[in-house]
């Protein structure tokens, strides 16, 4: 391992061979950290928190520590981060509380750019962007490809649907469409599928297409969310992109943005 001489590493620590670990970086006891990751400096990681492999973590992030929530009693929870990720200067990402599995979960190839926050009990999926200054409090789900605007602040136990793009400055307290473009700072709106985002990710124009049909159904025409739902269903969609968006609004507590 290349470890600084400044940076300060419990010996039980458990870190791979090729692990970087660069000048006055802090690594707690209970942490454990795969091949190819780079903890470029004043760094502290701490808690019960694994990181895969190949990661780079930029200057002052801070990983692992107490949630902010007044009912966590230094209980021995959790946070995993997958593989791939860049996580920038200033990131801060808090430990779960007792809630659930009690794990805070990233998973691989994410951008979490500077002065990110991730709260406890967050769930990140793969291929995520969270741009400079965007906050999650706690318990909230962010699926596949989903990109967060700068300065985003999104309430607790909300989901950003896969594929979404939300824009810089929105406060959010219900769930964003997947495949949706979204905006505020006030009111909130839903202006369509992410159309340049979809096609970026490799979407096929017939999913595409059969999904802007979908959209029009549910934001645009007059029917009420359930009404759309079954006009959508009734139409015969054939893209499982169409079904997944159904599903989620159905599986929704909070109700989606529209």
């Amino acid at each position: 391992m290349n470890a600084h001489p400044t940076a300060i590493i419990h010996p039980r620590a458990q870190l791979a061979e090729s692990v970087t670990i660069g000048p006055y970086t802090v690594i707690g006891e209970h942490v454990e950290m795969g091949e190819g990751t780079e903890v470029v400096s004043h760094t502290v990681i701490e808690g019960h928190t694994r990181i895969g492999k190949n990661n780079r973590i930029f200057p002052y992030v801070s990983i692992g520590f107490a949630p902010q929530d007044l009912k966590y009693k230094g209980e021995d929870t959790r946070v995993e981060i997958g593989d791939g990720n860049t996580i920038r200067e200033f990131v801060s990402i808090h430990r779960a509380n007792t809630s659930g599995e009690g794990v805070t979960r990233i998973g691989n190839h994410n951008l979490l750019m500077a002065y990110v926050h991730i709260a406890h009990n967050c769930t990140l999926a793969d291929h995520i962007i969270m741009a400079n200054g965007a906050s999650l409090a706690g318990h909230i789900e962010i699926q596949e490809h989903a990109t967060v605007g700068a300065y985003c602040g999104i309430h607790q136990f909300c989901r950003i649907g896969a594929y979404s793009f939300l824009g810089a400055f929105s406060g959010v307290n219900q769930d964003i469409l997947p495949y949706s473009k979204t905006s505020a700072p006030r009111p909130l709106g839903v202006y369509g599928t992410n159309r340049i985002g979809l096609e970026r990710r490799g979407l096929a124009p017939d999913d595409i297409k059969e999904l802007e049909a979908a959209f029009r159904l549910l934001l645009r025409s007059k029917l009420n969310t359930t009404q759309a739902l079954e006009a959508i269903e009734a139409k015969g969609f054939k893209s499982a992109h169409v079904k997944a968006l159904v599903d989620f609004v159905k599986s929704s507590e909070r109700g989606v943005a529209k």
